[in-house]
């Protein structure tokens, strides 16, 4: 945690930041701030669907996100980087409730760990392709 009056020192690495006098949105699966350094190239990533090799998508909630996560990793594996280096992820959700958000936190934490990314939840009507129930944007910082 960061006091809320002192900025973290430069680090080659990204910096999470919770200021301790905000309510703590790790539980939820997400970090309030990441500074990347300022040596970093960020690389930002299209939104990844819940489709499989073969374009199919599960007509299940959770199984879209746990796909769209897989195409995330394989992207970020292809760019030779490691999930601590996301700083970033945005989330699109059609017709989000609370049964969502709690398998949206289920896999962030799983994916990411202790580090979790800045991220920003938006509810939508709908995605690029009908059956398409959720999408994860990426901003990566690399070395």
């Amino acid at each position: 945690m960061t006091p809320q009056n002192r900025t973290p020192a430069i680090s080659a690495k990204p910096v999470i930041v919770n200021p301790s006098h905000l309510h703590d949105p790790t539980p939820n699966g997400y970090s309030t701030a990441v500074i990347t350094p300022a040596s970093g190239r960020l690389v930002f990533v299209s939104g990844q669907g819940g489709q499989d090799q073969t374009g199919a998508l599960s007509p299940d909630f959770g199984e879209q996100v746990k796909q769209a996560y897989a195409n995330l990793a394989a992207v970020i594996k292809a760019l030779g980087a490691h999930p601590d280096q996301v700083v970033k992820l945005t989330v699109f959700v059609v017709d989000h409730d609370m049964s969502k958000l709690g398998v949206l936190t289920e896999t962030v934490t799983r994916r990411f760990g202790a580090r979790l990314p800045a991220q920003t939840l938006v509810p939508v009507p709908k995605l690029a392709i009908d059956a398409m129930l959720f999408e994860v944007e990426a901003v990566l910082c690399l070395d």
